[in-house]
């Protein structure tokens, strides 16, 4: 069996689901690879509250077990701190050349973030500018908006308005799962 490592914050974790096995974006990916009959395992690694450089350091423990491909979710919270952009790509990066070092015949996918468009600004526009990039120059399968079609809708998210309930994980799993399919 081989092992599917996604690394990201709550978003990844899966914060205030109630069944996090079955409602979380990883636990709906492993629900569509146990329904083809894929060989793979889910390993969620989602920690509430991370970021780009909670994960860095973090890292190196979930690296110790045979990693086949690794889904990265990071760098939401990095903007609710105000950190710059230039960190966040920067450590987002190191997380990404840690596995790649462990494991050269991982295959990687990218779960990108963006701020809205009516949020002005250099920051704004340094942080939309981060995802694609680092995708292309490290040949990963990305997904430009990890959130399309549940951002902003008020029935498909938690009361706190941010997180996803488990109607919308399903949203995310569906607009996921192609691009996480071309990496089994």
């Amino acid at each position: 069996m081989k092992n599917i490592l996604f690394f990201g914050d709550s978003l990844t974790a899966g914060y205030g689901l109630g069944n996090v096995d079955n409602e979380s974006f990883p636990g709906l990916v492993q629900q569509k690879i146990n329904a083809e009959g894929l060989d793979y395992k889910v390993i969620n690694a989602g920690l509430s509250g991370d970021t780009s450089g909670g994960g860095l350091a973090r890292l190196d423990y979930w690296l110790s077990q045979p990693i086949d491909v690794f889904i990265l979710e990071l760098g939401v919270n990095d903007i609710m701190r105000g950190i710059s952009p230039e960190v966040t790509a920067t450590n987002l990066q190191n997380i990404i050349h840690k596995v790649k070092r462990k494991y050269p015949q991982v295959k990687l996918g990218l779960m990108g973030m963006q701020i809205p468009a009516f949020i002005p600004g250099a920051f704004a526009a340094q942080f939309r500018a981060i995802y694609k990039p680092l995708a292309d120059a490290n040949d990963m399968a990305f997904v430009p908006f990890f959130l399309e079609g549940v951002a902003g809708k008020a029935y498909l998210n938690l009361r706190d308005g941010v997180h996803p309930s488990a109607a919308g994980y399903k949203i995310i799993a569906d607009n996921v799962w192609p691009v996480i399919r071309t990496l089994l």
